[in-house]
């Protein structure tokens, strides 16, 4: 033992005799030349430490390995976990389940990168809004929405002006809306008014057309109104006007143009506080209440 670490200790008892403040002071002058005359040691102990895994990163290396089962539903609940540590560690280690052979697995992956920064999730996500599968496609726009990044605006709009399936065009005009870009407005406007080809072979035949999908034009709506877009206003005043037009649109319709705020609506609005549907009416007049409230009649 070295000559200085020898001075140290107590000798027969005489460190237990000491004052409190003495022992204290005697105690730290000795880790202090511990340290002093270890350094080795004391580095060591601190890799050791810093080598110990946390429960956190502990948790997500379990999840990770789970992803190479050949179990689908395994690998499903490994992603659902990861997602649910709300931790950019979890959503990148649940980035690798957005290539899975399983579309379920794919579809669940897409929320679960969401705790990235929104342009790194929007990246990873923009691939899965060409994917084979209809419900992947939706989840992934879905999720895009969420991050709210300017990056998937353009893909989204891609997807409400081409995508095949309604659920895929719907969810992406539910994301624009979210986002809130101004620029999607056009093409939100467009699905509005859109006729699409009719199904069936005589429908084919005779070119018949059909308006567009309910649930996609009054995600239309609805996104048009966040989006404050005034140039859309004439297109939510004819879809108002239009008593064929489905009532749950006519009703988006009109919250939008309360939201917007553009006094050329309040004729519009007037005329439908009579409509034989009271939800509508009672949106026309909330609407109304937003645009003109000292002429605001309450429906009966």
């Amino acid at each position: 033992m070295s000559r200085s670490r020898a001075a140290l200790l107590p000798v027969n008892g005489t460190f237990r005799r000491l004052p409190r403040a003495a022992r204290v002071k005697a105690a730290h002058i000795f880790f202090l030349a511990l340290v002093c005359v270890s350094p080795f040691y004391t580095t060591r102990a601190a890799h050791f430490f810093q080598s110990i895994p946390t429960p956190l990163q502990r948790e997500i290396e379990l999840q990770r390995a789970r992803l190479s089962s050949g179990n689908q539903e395994e690998r499903r609940d490994a992603v659902t976990r990861l997602g649910a540590l709300s931790r950019p560690e979890g959503s990148r280690a649940a980035a690798a389940a957005l290539g899975d052979s399983s579309a379920i697995v794919r579809a669940t992956a897409a929320r679960a990168v969401l705790s990235l920064g929104p342009g790194e999730a929007s990246t990873l996500l923009l691939p899965l809004l060409r994917d084979r599968e209809e419900f992947v496609r939706r989840e992934a726009a879905y999720a895009l929405g969420l991050a709210r990044s300017t990056l998937g605006v353009s893909a989204l709009v891609t997807a409400l002006e081409t995508d095949k399936e309604a659920s895929v065009r719907g969810a992406a005009a539910v994301a624009l809306g979210q986002i809130g870009d101004p620029a999607a407005a056009p093409a939100l406007a467009g699905a509005l008014a859109r006729r699409l080809p009719a199904t069936g072979f005589f429908n084919r035949l005779r070119r018949r057309k059909v308006e567009e999908d309910e649930f996609v034009r009054r995600a239309s709506a609805t996104a048009l109104g966040r989006l404050g877009s005034r140039d859309s206003v004439p297109i939510l005043i004819a879809t108002l006007s239009n008593e064929r037009t489905p009532d749950d649109v006519r009703r988006e319709a009109a919250q939008a143009l309360g939201l917007i705020g553009d006094p050329s609506a309040i004729p519009a609005l007037r005329a439908a506080l009579t409509a034989r549907d009271p939800y509508l009416s009672r949106t026309a007049f909330e609407a109304l209440r937003k645009l003109d409230p000292a002429n605001s009649t309450r429906p009966t």
